[in-house]
């Protein structure tokens, strides 16, 4: 069963229920994963439709951090949102899954200790790896900090 289908079947029971806002918030990311679908004019596979919904979180993430503290409407409403689209997203590799994978990929490029100079032929060949899985600022993070 695709995402859309997911998101459709919540949508249609926040409706039941008269949950508004949460409806609201699953009609936007609908009509995402509809565009993205549309854009590639055929369906999405699993690893595009995470993609949408993870832009979708960090869109919310960016309205949450630059809405000034006197709206609180803007800033629920975001908030609302990244609770409702976090039940559709995939769940985020640990720290530690992160070093797992960073140690493979230095022992397959025959690296012991990173260097600073070596992060770009590093994050080359790591990105592809962990892509829809983790956070590349949280992948970068802990590569630095294992380059020191």
């Amino acid at each position: 069963m695709s995402k859309i289908d997911v998101v459709r079947g919540a949508m249609v029971q926040a409706m039941k229920n008269k949950e508004k806002e949460k409806k609201d918030a699953l009609s936007m990311l609908l009509s995402a994963l509809k565009n993205a679908e549309i854009d590639k004019r055929s369906p999405l596979t699993e690893e595009e439709e995470n993609a949408v919904v993870k832009k979708e979180i960090r869109q919310c993430q960016e309205t949450l951090d630059a809405a000034p503290e006197d709206r609180k409407d803007i800033r629920e409403e975001a908030a609302l949102r990244i609770g409702v689209y976090r039940e559709f997203a995939p769940e985020d590799m640990s720290a530690e899954q992160i070093k797992e994978v960073i140690a493979s990929v230095l022992a397959e490029l025959g690296i012991e200790k990173p260097s600073p100079a070596d992060k770009g032929k590093i994050m080359k060949v790591l990105m592809p790896r962990v892509k829809g899985k983790a956070d590349g600022k949280v992948v970068s993070e802990t590569l630095a900090a294992m380059s020191k």
